[in-house]
C-alpha cells in the first residue's frame, strides 16, 4: 500500500491530534504527516538506540532552518533590488538622504540638487600620535580651522572638526589611514547657478525641510518627486531670468539705488518666467515682500474702472485747466498741460487731475470693488509664504480716492502689481500668479470686459509710443506700458530726495485676446544718481529686457509705424 493510504497511519498521539491532522482537507494531509514525522523523529531514534540517526537529524534541520532563512533574505534582497522604484529609501535609510528632488526650470534646466558632502570627526582617544595626526590632516585638508583642529585632538571625547567635505576632500583624509577620524556623511543642498534666482528658490534647513521661497512653498511635492527619482519643475525659465538679473542688476548698480525688482509673467496662465530682487546680499525678496507706493502705473487700473463701468469712454474729455479741488485740497499735475485733455491725454500726459476727477465720479463702494477685483486689497495669491498683504487706506472718502487714482495712499507688492496688469491685458481674466510650470489650472475670474482690456491695451501702446514709456519701445515688439513715479515718506512726510520709479508693460501689446501676451514689471527704489522719474530708470531696462527675452518666447517682431516727436511727460 501506498504511505499515503490511511490504512498504513499509525493512530496519532495527543500531540499529533492538536495539529488537526484528521481535520485537514485530503490535499493538506501529506503536510500533516510530514511535520508529525519530523517532530517525532528523535523520540524514533532513541527507543531504536539509533544516536547516529538522532545526531543526522539534528543537522538536517538546523540545514534546513539556515537555508529557509538564507532564501529569504535573497528573495528579499532581489525583490529590492529589481522591483523597487528608483529614489525610493528603504524604511532603515537615511530619510534626508534623497528627500529632496533636483529643482529645475520650466526646460529642464538644473536650479537646486542635492550633493553628498561629509562631516569630519576626531575622537581623540583612538588617535596614537597626535602631532602626527594635526600636521598631517592640515596638509591634506588646508582649509581645516587649526585651532579647532588642536582644540579636538586635544580635547577627551568625539567632536566635530570640520563640515562639508567634498568626496575629494574626504577621501584625501581617509588615505592617510589615520585611528580616530571618522567622516559622517550628510546631504547638502546645493543651487549650482547661485546667486542667480537666489531669492526665488529659497533654501532648505540641514534637516531636508524647506524653510523659505520656492523649497519651502513646494516642499511636500519636492520630497514626493524625490522619493520617486523625480525632478520638480518650477515655470522659471533660466534664460529669461538671467536676462532680467543681468539688466535689472546692472541699472541699480548704476544709479546706487536702494533695491530693485523685476518680475516677468505670462499673461494668459499666470505663470512667473522670471522674478528678481536686489540686492542679492539681501535675503528678502522684495517682489513679494516689499510694499511701495507706486504713483502713477496705477493710473491704468482707475482708468479700467471707470472705463468698464461706462462713466467713461475713449472719446470722454477732462479739464485739466487747472487744479481740481477736493475739498480744501488742490490736486494739481507735475507736467501742467492746463488744458481739457481726451482720455487718451490723460494717460500720456499722467494727468493727477484726470483720474483724480474718475476717482470721485467712481464712488467709494465702486473704486473699492474693482482696486478688489484686480487683487490690490490682498496678498498676492502666489505660492510663496513670503507674500504680504498691503498696506490700504482705512477710509475711502474723496481725497483718499483721488490719491490712490494716482499712486499714493496705498502700498502693493511688485507681485500684486503685475498680477493686476496681468488681469488688465489679457483679455480681461485675473489669474493668480504661480510658480508651477504649466500654471494652477485655476480658469480665473473676469474682472473687466475684454473691450476694456483691448482699450487699457491701446492706452498702454500710445504712452510707449508718444508718452512717458517711450525708453521702453523694443523695435518690432509693440511694447506697451505705463511709467510711474512716487515720493516716499520720510520722518512722517513726502520727502522729493526719496522715491520709487517703476514701469509695469505689456508685449506684444496689439492683436486679439487669445494672443500669447508678456507682462513685464520693474521697479527701481531710491535711484540716488540721475532722475527717479519711472520713465526715466525703469522703462529703459524693461525695453532692453523685452528686446533681449522676444526670442526665447517666440514673439515675432514687425515693422513700427513712424510716430512724430512729442514732449515727453511722466
Amino acid at each position: 500500500m501506498s504511505v499515503h493510504d490511511p490504512r498504513t497511519w499509525e493512530r496519532p498521539t495527543p500531540r499529533a491530534a492538536a495539529y488537526g491532522a484528521r481535520s485537514l482537507l485530503p490535499s493538506w494531509r501529506w503536510l500533516a504527516e510530514a511535520i508529525w514525522w519530523v517532530e517525532h523523529a528523535f523520540g524514533r531514534a532513541r527507543a531504536d538506540a539509533r544516536p547516529d540517526e538522532d545526531t543526522r537529524v539534528r543537522i538536517f534541520l538546523i540545514m534546513t532552518a539556515f537555508s529557509v532563512v538564507f532564501c529569504c533574505l535573497a528573495l528579499g534582497a532581489a525583490r529590492a533590488a529589481l522591483l523597487t522604484p528608483q529614489g525610493v529609501v528603504g524604511a532603515s535609510a537615511n530619510p534626508n538622504a534623497v528627500a529632496r528632488a533636483d529643482i529645475v526650470d520650466r526646460n529642464g534646466a538644473l536650479m537646486a540638487m542635492n550633493a553628498n558632502h561629509y562631516n569630519l570627526y576626531v575622537s581623540p582617544s583612538q588617535v596614537w600620535d597626535i602631532n602626527l595626526a594635526e600636521r598631517s590632516i592640515r596638509r591634506a585638508l588646508p582649509r581645516v580651522p587649526a585651532d579647532k583642529l588642536r582644540e579636538v585632538l586635544r580635547g577627551r571625547s568625539r567632536a566635530l572638526v570640520l563640515q562639508g567635505l567634498t568626496p575629494k576632500e574626504k577621501a584625501a583624509i581617509h588615505a592617510l589611514a589615520l585611528g580616530g577620524v571618522e567622516f559622517e556623511a550628510v546631504d547638502k543642498r546645493i543651487y549650482p547657478l547661485a546667486p542667480s534666482a537666489r531669492h526665488l528658490l529659497g533654501r532648505s534647513d540641514t534637516a531636508g525641510k524647506g524653510i523659505s521661497g520656492a523649497e519651502l512653498a513646494f516642499n511636500d511635492e519636492i520630497r514626493a518627486a524625490g522619493a520617486r527619482g523625480e525632478s520638480f519643475p518650477l515655470s522659471i525659465d533660466l534664460r529669461v531670468q538671467g536676462v532680467l538679473e543681468n539688466e535689472l542688476f546692472a541699472a541699480a548698480a548704476a544709479v546706487q539705488a536702494k533695491g530693485a525688482v523685476g518680475v516677468i509673467a505670462d499673461a494668459t496662465t499666470g505663470e512667473v518666467l522670471g522674478m528678481a530682487s536686489w540686492p542679492t546680499s539681501d535675503s528678502k525678496n522684495l517682489a513679494a515682500t516689499g510694499n511701495y507706493e507706486m504713483g502713477s502705473v496705477f493710473k491704468t487700473f482707475t482708468i479700467a474702472a471707470s472705463l468698464d463701468t461706462g462713466r467713461t469712454d475713449m472719446n470722454s474729455t477732462f479739464d485739466a485747466s487747472q487744479p481740481y479741488m477736493v475739498g480744501n485740497r488742490r490736486i494739481k499735475d507735475f507736467h501742467a498741460t492746463n488744458q481739457i485733455l481726451s482720455l487718451e491725454g490723460v494717460y500720456l500726459h499722467s494727468s493727477n487731475i484726470g483720474t483724480s476727477r474718475m476717482a470721485v465720479e467712481l464712488g467709494p463702494q465702486v473704486m473699492r470693488d474693482y482696486f478688489n477685483r484686480l487683487g490690490l486689497l490682498d496678498r498676492a495669491p502666489i505660492e510663496l509664504h513670503e507674500s504680504v498683504p498691503p498696506r490700504r487706506p482705512v477710509n475711502w472718502e474723496d481725497s483718499t480716492r483721488a490719491s490712490m487714482s494716482f499712486g499714493y495712499g496705498i502700498m502693493i507688492s511688485p507681485l500684486q502689481m503685475t498680477a493686476a496688469t496681468v488681469a488688465l491685458v489679457n483679455g480681461g481674466v485675473y489669474r493668480p500668479l504661480t510658480l508651477r510650470r504649466g500654471g494652477t489650472g485655476v480658469e480665473g475670474r473676469r474682472v473687466v470686459s475684454p473691450e476694456t482690456s483691448a482699450n487699457i491695451r491701446a492706452l498702454m501702446r500710445a504712452n510707449v509710443l508718444r508718452g512717458s514709456g517711450r525708453s521702453a519701445d523694443a523695435q518690432g515688439l509693440r511694447v506697451g506700458g505705463k511709467t510711474g513715479s512716487a515720493n516716499k515718506v520720510v520722518n512722517r512726510r513726502y520727502d522729493p530726495r526719496h522715491g520709487v520709479g517703476s514701469f509695469a508693460s505689456v508685449f506684444p501689446a496689439d492683436g486679439p485676446d487669445s494672443t500669447r501676451r508678456y507682462v513685464v514689471f520693474v521697479l527701481i527704489d531710491e535711484p540716488a544718481v540721475g532722475s527717479q522719474l519711472g520713465g526715466a530708470v525703469a522703462a529703459p531696462v524693461a525695453g532692453r529686457v523685452i528686446d533681449r527675452i522676444s526670442g526665447f518666447l517666440g514673439v515675432n517682431r514687425v515693422a513700427d509705424p513712424v510716430i512724430p516727436p512729442v514732449a515727453v511727460t511722466q
